[in-house]
């Protein structure tokens, strides 16, 4: 991974797209960092099992108390209005999750995709948000999977929309796919 000052600061909207351990949160975690600005991380993931809890005690632990977390497993909108400034950079780790929370409370999936961008739209300040490419493999053999990926797939067309600038990471190294 590129040390920290070669990060891009962050700027407007930023999704960065990458399959898992890929590097892209560490990247979007230093696009925050040198933005100079107050760090102030959305998490969509939720604690439902150990392996889960150790994988959210690492990012918090690389990331340091300097961070502000706020936990949003539903509501990523209103986090992001309560939670954007010009003081702020905000990122959400991950789209993903949030995808899958969705899912699981059947809400309407391509309403919230809107409101989410409109909120992005609307950000006061820097937001990178992180989600896992999740299209580049074989095609799922159940329903759900199908599901999940088909709207993994349409929210990142969404959120790629109203983004200033796109990255794809892979391996550790970024990619600048729009911006």
């Amino acid at each position: 991974m590129p040390s920290e000052t070669s990060h891009p600061a962050a700027t407007g909207v930023t999704l960065i797209l990458g399959g898992a351990r890929s590097g892209k949160s560490a990247f979007g975690e230093g696009m925050i960092a040198a933005s100079g600005l107050e760090p102030v991380y959305i998490a969509t993931g939720q604690v439902h099992d150990e392996e889960m809890r150790a994988r959210i005690d690492h990012h918090r632990a690389r990331r340091g108390p300097e961070w502000t977390t706020v936990e949003e497993p539903d509501d990523l909108e209103g986090a992001l209005a309560r939670a954007t400034g010009q003081e702020r950079a905000v990122l959400v780790d991950c789209l993903t999750l949030w995808v899958t929370n969705l899912m699981m409370a059947e809400a309407d999936i391509a309403a919230r995709s809107a409101r989410l961008c409109a909120a992005l739209k609307d950000a006061k300040g820097p937001v990178v948000l992180i989600s896992n490419e999740v299209g580049l493999g074989i095609v799922p053999d159940n329903r759900m999977a199908r599901e999940f990926r088909d709207h993994a797939g349409r929210l990142h067309q969404d959120v790629a929309g109203v983004a200033d600038t796109v990255y794809f990471v892979a391996a550790g190294l970024p990619l600048k796919m729009k911006g």
